[in-house]
């Protein structure tokens, strides 16, 4: 019997991609492929590489060339980009990065195994022209479910399949294998965006926004909890978005509820959130709905009113102080997190003391501060009133150290209150670490539980806050609460 075809999956960029990597280990073990954590033990490295700002391409490119370095004393036999960076790029970075064996874009990804099975057999695929995938999809979002049947859409897999096509699991499995046994994932809600931000090139290459119906997000979120995880983050690039295309805006509201209701389910969060796009429904139902967790991950980007104008964004520091008012007149205790650009083409020194204000008064959980790159087919790129790259990584200094102290002076605010911990890591060295219910995983801060030796992962915890480690906290277990009260998640 010949021996099985191995690959493994590095995945870069954010939690849609990790959800897209999970699609093709899906259906690359249901066509026979072995799935192995170590690129060194594969015949086939799949990078899933990130396109977003400078820094991920880099990063992606780096981690190209060290697959391919294991060509020269590993098993590892064929290197092969996928991801956002291979779709924006297709030909242009196959031609510049001769290392990898193959650059597949997004229309790949239905005939994943054959084409890696090509590359492996020493055949070579020919990488594709980019486009704009904004014009694959109608302009009008109610003409596009239709149509978006016919066009690749990483993440909006089927999950009424035939038997032996996911893992088993009944006809609600979707087309998607967990690469990891964390007890939070993520679920796609849609995907691609309509709006046009000057700085933003994410809708050249990921398209149009459109939904998931409701009863695809349900059903993949009734399996995975069916393979133990207890939280479910709903990523896309605006999740406010979300039924436009359907034919009701407010669809989020409604399907929150039955999320939080599916079995198993411990914690829903909802992610990428847009200021302009906040609605008072949505406000109430991530406010008040149990297992739903008050969590606010807001796309401000500025606060200075020109400078928002410029990104072809809205609002200012009061309407956006106005609106956390809101959030937390109904969730005191709500988490909320932003990203931030400074150095913007245009931003003047009183633009950036406006962006301080708004910071200073904002007591926000998470801050991510960026400064200001040329991103290639920008609008922002062709702006004249560039600002010395000095100045802009000047300003990135003093807004990152005034983010920094804020975010440490928002986590010792939260000493003495009571936490809901979902444990994520037990370690001898590094203790029991878990997440409370305003941290995301991976962008937000962690939780230390001081005494929860013989915790398990995945185990929901209620403690008490003692104290902090910058934008950590320290919490102890209290007695008698390892298990979710109908409050919890509130």
């Amino acid at each position: 019997m010949p021996e099985r075809r191995t690959v493994a999956l590095v995945t870069l960029g954010c939690a849609r991609n990790e959800v897209d990597s999970e699609e093709l280990a899906g259906r690359l073990e249901a066509d026979g492929w072995q799935l192995v954590e170590d690129a060194a033990q594969a015949d086939v490295a799949v990078v899933n590489t990130c396109g977003f700002v400078e820094a991920a391409k880099k990063d992606s490119v780096d981690a190209l060339l060290e697959a391919n370095d294991l060509k020269d004393h590993g098993r590892t036999q064929a290197v092969v980009a996928v991801g956002c960076m291979a779709e924006r790029y297709g030909k242009e970075l196959a031609e510049a990065l001769p290392e990898a064996d193959g650059v597949l874009g997004f229309d790949d990804y239905a005939d994943i195994s054959d084409r890696l099975q090509t590359i492996l057999s020493g055949g070579v695929h020919a990488s594709h022209t980019p486009r704009d995938r904004r014009r694959l999809l109608p302009i009008s979002p109610a003409e596009r479910q239709d149509a978006g049947t016919e066009v690749a859409i990483p993440g909006h897999g089927p999950t009424d399949l035939p038997e032996g096509v996911a893992p088993a699991s009944g006809p609600r499995a979707p087309l998607r294998r967990r690469l990891d046994g964390a007890p939070v994932a993520s679920v796609k809600l849609a995907s691609g965006c309509d709006r046009r931000c000057s700085f933003c090139a994410i809708p050249s290459f990921r398209g149009s926004f459109i939904s998931r119906r409701p009863s695809d997000v349900l059903n993949e979120t009734r399996w995975l909890a069916e393979q133990g995880v207890k939280e479910i983050m709903l990523v896309s690039e605006n999740n406010t978005s979300y039924g436009k295309d359907l034919g009701d805006i407010r669809l989020l509201e409604s399907l929150l509820p039955e999320l939080a209701e599916v079995d198993g389910i411990e914690r829903v969060r909802v992610s990428y959130l847009q200021p302009a796009e906040m609605r008072p429904g949505l406000i109430d139902v991530l406010t008040s709905t149990p297992k739903v967790v008050p969590y606010f991950d807001l796309s401000f980007q500025h606060s200075a009113p020109g400078v928002l104008r410029a990104m072809r964004r809205f609002g200012d520091t009061d309407r956006f102080l106005e609106l956390l008012d809101t959030i937390r007149t109904k969730a005191p205790e709500a988490g909320v997190r932003s990203n931030f650009i400074v150095g913007f083409p245009g931003e003047s020194d009183a633009d950036l003391a406006e962006l301080e204000r708004f910071l200073n008064g904002a007591r926000l959980d998470a801050i991510g501060v960026f400064g200001y790159s040329d991103e290639e087919g920008t609008e922002a790129a062709t702006y004249d009133d560039k600002l010395d790259e000095d100045v802009v990584a000047e300003r990135l200094a003093r807004v990152s150290r005034l983010a920094e102290e804020l975010v440490s002076q928002r986590a010792e605010e939260r000493v003495g209150q009571t936490v809901h911990v979902l444990v994520e890591s037990v370690d001898a060295e590094d203790g029991v670490r878990g997440r409370a219910a305003h941290q995301a995983p991976e962008t937000d801060g962690q939780v230390l539980l001081v005494g929860g030796e013989g915790l398990d992962v995945g185990r929901m915890v209620e403690a008490k806050v003692v104290g902090t480690e910058g934008v950590d906290l320290v919490a102890e277990p209290l007695a008698g609460t390892l298990a979710w009260s109908e409050e919890v998640g509130r």
